[in-house]
């Protein structure tokens, strides 16, 4: 996903000077206590932090509050004001070169937790643009989209696997407000793509954690009318949701449980959980069995399904032997090369050709992921190249891509519940050129998988807005999908 806080159109007129229209630069809501910092220069001079002001739901916030916020949240969709006060209020079609410079903590995406009840260590993102902009007081129109599209194949009872998709594929297209909920599924009914539909609640939900009233009657009425069928529902644990404290055991309970019977309402029979803690799981079996939930912790790059942290959820699951427990196979931990969408946002960047080179060089090594991480940091820094530039992509290069071989699944096949069928690009052969999908359909299939594969298009997190219809690739990607399962179980 592009990591702006401001884009073409965020530049608006204020009586108190400008305002900033911002995006927030991740793919999921977050609450407004993550906003570690914000920065802002006009024209090159920089703005006092103690004179910036956020405006969020009709309440205006001085930068060092927002720390307090951990009850608000910055929904996804939603755009805040950054007013910047000025001398002159500026008018429409000015012109004006703005910098922005932020960091966010993830609350979700815990490095290490905290020391004597203190807050733990989480996982940053870090902003920093400058585009020269011009004062408007409109949003930018979304991009056309193709709406004629030959219909899939119909499914088969044959067909090892049901095919769906997780709307997180849409991040970008959501997040900008291109679609609402109910455009979303339409568009996917449209394109033939289902009929599993997979969420992430943090994403999708506007009073996260709660699933309120207006989102089930809207999903509800797009199930009905589309025919789909609710696969998998994402949970995240925002154990870092305060500043000054992580979640106590209770709290933790407590927000898992609200989400499940979240889950529970909007009809789901799965939560991908986050958190293989094992006395939170004892609590929440209970809590699964109640409500006739399936609990599947994610494997996901770099490890897979014999990593050490694997193998400790592995010994967690047989201890409680359940058979509600199991786990989410995600395709990013068994990839054969890094993804071109990948390749071209650090070009873009500034990497040149022996960059690039010795970055897939350190990336296809054994090396444990941090270790590699900090090996292409060093060199770049070695090159006197300011590992900056490339913002996230220096630590998701490594942390969203894998290379564990494939057939590793087999080991746990058993216990696979879900399928995030990550890709990153369709080639125009139709392939995945990363990622061997009729190797993994062929795994699956002999080793006995009947669950769903859905469709994850993490592009996103590379390709520029607007560069491709993710949509339209997840459809492509089902094409590639059904082709190598029928080829696979008809030899």
């Amino acid at each position: 996903m592009p990591n702006g806080l401001i884009t073409s159109d965020s530049l608006r007129p204020h009586p108190e000077g400008l305002a900033l229209r911002l995006d927030l630069p991740w793919y999921r809501s977050l609450w407004l206590s993550s906003v570690s910092s914000l920065g802002v220069t006009v024209d090159g001079e920089e703005v006092p932090a103690g004179d910036l002001r956020l405006e969020l739901g009709g309440r205006r916030y001085r930068l060092d509050e927002l720390p307090e916020q951990s009850e608000t949240l910055w929904f996804l969709q939603e755009h805040p004001l950054l007013v910047v006060p000025r001398a002159e209020p500026v008018a429409i079609g000015d012109v004006r070169r703005i910098g922005v410079a932020g960091e966010l903590r993830l609350p979700y995406m815990q490095i290490a937790p905290g020391q004597d009840g203190g807050p733990g260590i989480y996982v940053p993102n870090v902003v920093r643009q400058e585009l020269e902009l011009t004062v408007t007081d409109r949003d930018a129109a979304p991009p056309v989209t193709i709406g004629e599209v030959s219909a899939p194949p119909p499914a088969s009872e044959a067909d090892p696997f049901r095919l769906g998709l997780t709307l997180y594929s849409a991040s970008v297209e959501f997040r900008s407000g291109w679609y609402d909920l109910d455009g979303l599924l339409d568009r996917v009914a449209e394109l033939g793509i289902g009929p599993g539909i997979e969420i992430v609640a943090s994403q999708m939900l506007p009073q996260y954690p709660l699933v309120d009233d207006g989102f089930e009657r809207t999903w509800r009425a797009a199930f009905d009318r589309h025919g789909f069928d609710a696969s998998s529902f994402g949970a995240n644990l925002d154990m870092g949701r305060r500043r000054d404290r992580d979640m106590t055991p209770d709290e933790e309970f407590e927000f898992s449980e609200l989400l499940f019977r979240g889950a529970k309402r909007l009809g789901f029979p799965l939560v991908r959980i986050q958190s293989a803690k094992p006395e939170l799981l004892r609590r929440l079996l209970p809590i699964a069995e109640e409500l006739d939930l399936k609990l599947a912790y994610e494997i996901h790059a770099p490890m897979g399904p014999n990593a050490p942290e694997i193998l400790a959820v592995r010994e967690v699951y047989s201890e409680l032997d359940s058979p509600l427990l199991g786990f989410v196979a995600d395709f990013s931990s068994t990839m054969h090369a890094m993804s071109p969408t990948l390749l071209r946002a650090v070009r873009r960047a500034g990497l040149d050709d022996e960059a690039v080179a010795r970055l897939q060089a350190i990336w296809a090594t054994d090396a444990p992921m941090r270790e590699r991480q900090e090996e292409f940091i060093g060199y770049l820094r070695g090159r006197d190249f300011d590992p900056g530039r490339l913002g996230s992509f220096a630590h998701l290069a490594f942390n969203m891509h894998g290379h564990v071989d494939p057939h590793e699944w087999a080991d746990i096949m058993p216990q696979i519940l879900h399928v995030h069928a990550k890709f990153y690009d369709i080639d125009p052969s139709g392939q995945e050129p990363a990622i061997d999908y009729p190797e993994h359909v062929r795994v699956f299939v002999e080793n006995g998988y009947r669950g769903y594969w859905s469709s994850e298009w993490e592009g996103h997190a590379f390709a520029e807005a607007g560069e491709v219809d993710p949509l339209l690739l997840v459809r492509r990607q089902h094409d590639l999908i059904r082709s190598a399962m029928r080829s696979t179980a008809s030899g």
